[in-house]
């Protein structure tokens, strides 16, 4: 009898499920060998066999999703090497004479090869068969399903191994939650007329900064459903340290639209002491509820000023800088960047500067990093300015010292 491991069962992911790649490799396989049934199972708790993909133009009874007990299975029998991968009639075998599933379809030839991972263990089994006997089947014939069938392979390898990396990037977000471990910086902004600051974006930072930065924590958070539960940790680290920034100088504490309509913050601003607040809205993805959004920014509006981020270049279109009414727009860096030596960039932020007043927002230039951009964008109107040239993100203390220098001065 062979000896094996067999891999432990868990959930499928629905890519896998839904993998239109395996279905048209099923689909091939069949019409290479001329047979009716191809499918793909895998080995499951309580000695079961589940079938994940089936390619049949039959009515059959048994579907994705189907389960049996494997010891009825021709599949498991192949597998303890009693009985081998090529079956050209059940009748030559004493074994498939005794099984249901023989008569049940009938089974008249029948090819299959196990699916083992590449730790040597084995995930199920990739299959073929006729309801009719076929005396033409033969070695090749096996070696064909045998080569689509490691096609199927890496694509489950590639499944598994992406769950695994979601798993742990979960666990990695769920350390974070009690914020213990999120440490709050904060990047100054300063009026481009008199030099002086007049406020401090928050930014949480998290272990291990030199190799993951915050977009790739967030971006996990995202892809593992803990999106909204990570960013009101930031936002509830960032509330710890307003207390510190001086008076008359405001906050910024960034959320997605996602959370924001989740009602979330607002929660948390309800509970929170007064502060001179701002809300700055981040966006990734577009916005998929505008109504929710809006309601949940006008509920904001008595705790906090709204800014609006990556005005000119992200998702914040005319509808967001419309209905939304900011009182604060920030322009994402690509305008900023080089704008000294670019007449296009220059022309947008002209207009960009030109809405703003229009609407009574204040506009933000963020990345200014040499004197000639910050001269520039003073030259055009802009307001406020934030970057390198003035400041780094900087740890709480460092960035209460540097704004009280700078006032004192």
């Amino acid at each position: 009898m062979a000896t094996f491991d067999v891999a432990p069962a868990s959930l499928l992911a629905d890519e896998l499920i839904s993998d239109p790649g395996i279905d048209r490799i099923l689909q091939s396989v069949r019409g290479h060998l001329g047979v009716e049934i191809a499918f793909v199972s895998r080995y499951i708790e309580h000695d079961q066999r589940e079938l994940t993909h089936v390619s049949t133009d039959l009515d059959l009874p048994m579907g994705p999703g189907f389960r049996e007990n494997r010891e009825e299975t021709y599949c498991w029998q192949i597998l303890q090497g009693r009985l081998p991968e090529l079956i050209q009639d059940p009748a030559d075998y004493p074994i498939t004479k005794t099984m249901a599933i023989t008569d049940f379809l009938p089974v008249g030839c029948h090819v299959n090869t196990p699916l083992r991972l590449k730790d040597g263990t084995v995930w199920g089994s990739f299959c073929a068969l006729g309801r009719k006997p076929d005396r033409t089947m033969n070695p090749r014939d096996l070696e064909i399903l045998k080569s689509f069938a490691g096609l199927v392979g890496e694509r489950i390898e590639a499944s598994l191994e992406k769950d695994v990396g979601l798993r742990h990037a979960r666990e990695r977000v769920l350390a974070m939650l009690d914020g213990h471990a999120v440490t709050m910086f904060q990047q100054p902004i300063h009026d481009l007329k008199t030099g002086k600051p007049v406020g401090v974006e928050c930014l949480a930072r998290f272990p291990d900064l030199n190799k993951r930065g915050p977009e790739a924590w967030f971006d996990d958070a995202e892809r593992t459903g803990l999106g909204n539960e990570l960013e009101m940790t930031a936002v509830r680290c960032a509330l710890e340290t307003v207390g510190q920034v001086p008076d008359g100088i405001y906050a910024a504490i960034n959320a997605s639209p996602a959370t924001i309509i989740s009602g979330k913050l607002r929660e948390t601003l309800e509970q929170s002491e007064p502060a001179n607040l701002v809300i700055e809205i981040t966006e990734h993805q577009q916005v998929q509820d505008f109504p929710a959004l809006a309601r949940e920014i006008a509920a904001l509006k008595p705790f906090a000023r709204i800014a609006i981020d990556d005005v000119g270049t992200g998702y914040a279109g005319l509808r967001h800088l419309i209905e939304l009414q900011p009182d604060i727009l920030k322009m994402d860096m690509l305008l900023t960047r080089e704008c000294d030596k670019d007449p296009a960039r220059r022309a947008i932020s002209a207009a960009m500067v030109q809405f703003s007043q229009d609407i009574g927002a204040k506009l933000v230039a963020e990345g200014i990093e040499t004197e000639a951009e910050r001269d520039v964008m003073q030259d055009l109107g802009v307001d406020y300015g934030q970057g390198y040239l003035f400041a780094r993100p900087l740890p709480v203390v460092a960035a209460q010292q540097h704004l009280l220098g700078v006032v004192m001065e």
